[in-house]
């Protein structure tokens, strides 16, 4: 029976690209019996979706598979592994290096203080205090 398409499925072409990255069955034991690229999709339609795995739809395979093998690769790396070389790729494509030489930080994005209150200048608040009430 033919799985039902999601948004969240991968094309052929794209498809082509991850299936080298993921990691062959190992020797001895039982042979996998589901496909890859079901896995995959379904780890990715988890994901997207935000839906708890146990409410997995029935037409991907068991939910406790796939949770088996996004925490298996997970904790091997193969996610952070699968990112940088998809990333080298796209790079390598666009005629840049696969590394990039420099990386910019923005104030706004990065936590810079463990301690509250004022630190710095923002001029988008021209000094204006806090709103809140003080306490007495």
């Amino acid at each position: 029976m033919a799985r039902k398409h999601y948004p969240t499925d991968l094309t052929d072409r794209q498809w082509a690209r991850i299936a080298p990255l993921i990691p062959l069955p190992k020797t001895g034991g039982r042979p996998r019996s589901v496909e890859m690229r079901d896995i995959v999709d379904a780890i990715f339609y988890v994901v997207r979706t935000g839906c708890a795995w146990r409410m997995l739809p029935h037409d991907f395979p068991p939910w406790g598979t796939v949770w088996f093998y996004f925490r298996t690769w997970r904790e091997e790396g193969l996610w952070k592994r699968m990112n940088a070389r998809l990333r080298e790729q796209v790079r390598r494509k666009t005629g840049r290096r696969t590394e990039p030489r420099i990386g910019l930080l923005d104030s706004q994005s990065i936590k810079t203080s463990d301690r509250g209150g004022e630190r710095g200048f923002d001029a988008g608040k021209k000094g204006q205090r806090p709103q809140a009430a003080l306490a007495r």
